[in-house]
């Protein structure tokens, strides 16, 4: 399986303007630019695009995980957090955290927090960064 973007930049770094597009047209020419990653400018940025990626991707792994151990998620609500830095002269992805809020009927906190863990080390978007990753887990009780 392959999917596809499409980066378009015009111009120098700090003046100059660039779109993105999807293969599936989910994303059609946003903008990016410097503003909009090194400031507050409007438009997306690759980290944040990053940390849509490892959001979905640690939520659907934790599901398929929470599947092996008998359960069934109502709803598991994942925000990651990518952190650029400076690392010598570099800008670097340094760290991407995980926020999690579950609701997991019929889980006990052993069998989550297995779970948890499987999902952040096995998510295939976790496997491409070479950076620090950590995981806040809560598991809502609901009855």
């Amino acid at each position: 399986m392959q999917r596809k973007a499409t980066a378009i930049w015009r111009g120098d770094l700090k003046s100059g303007k660039g779109s993105l597009s999807t293969e599936s047209t989910v994303l059609k020419e946003a903008s990016y630019s410097f503003s909009t990653r090194f400031e507050n400018g409007i438009g997306t940025n690759p980290e944040e695009l990053l940390a849509a990626a490892h959001a979905g991707c640690f939520a659907m792994a934790l599901s398929a995980q929470l599947g092996k151990a008998g359960l069934k998620p109502e709803k598991l609500e994942a925000t990651a957090t990518v952190t650029l830095e400076r690392v010598g002269g570099d800008f670097a992805i340094t760290k991407s955290h995980l926020d999690l809020l579950a609701q997991v009927p019929g889980a006990s906190q052993e069998k989550f927090d297995a779970a948890v863990k499987a999902a952040e080390t096995g998510c295939p978007v976790s496997k491409l960064f070479k950076a620090e990753i950590s995981v806040d887990a809560r598991l809502q009780v609901t009855v």
